[in-house]
């Protein structure tokens, strides 16, 4: 989990970086916002984080729940009947 959440917070970093080097020109296609508007920059790194959470928990928690003995023995099993061996 460390190591995805590093991942994520280096591009929110960079993407938050991009936006704001781009926001001018965002802000001349969207009626009622100013260039830089915190509110706007903070709800969409908020909703980037939110996803990325649950992007790395899901896979991280369903690991946690497999037996990785019964893993190792379906895996054993299935290469004998492949002639794998």
């Amino acid at each position: 989990m460390r190591r995805g959440s590093a991942v994520a917070l280096i591009g929110l970093a960079v993407g938050l970086g991009m936006a704001f080097a781009r926001a001018r020109l965002l802000a001349s296609l969207v009626y009622g916002i100013t260039a830089t508007d915190p509110a706007i920059f903070a709800g969409n790194a908020l909703v980037l984080a939110a996803a990325a959470a649950l992007a790395i928990y899901i896979p991280a928690r369903r690991a946690t729940q497999v037996d990785p003995i019964g893993v190792e023995y379906k895996d054993a099993q299935h290469t004998r009947r492949s002639g794998c061996l």
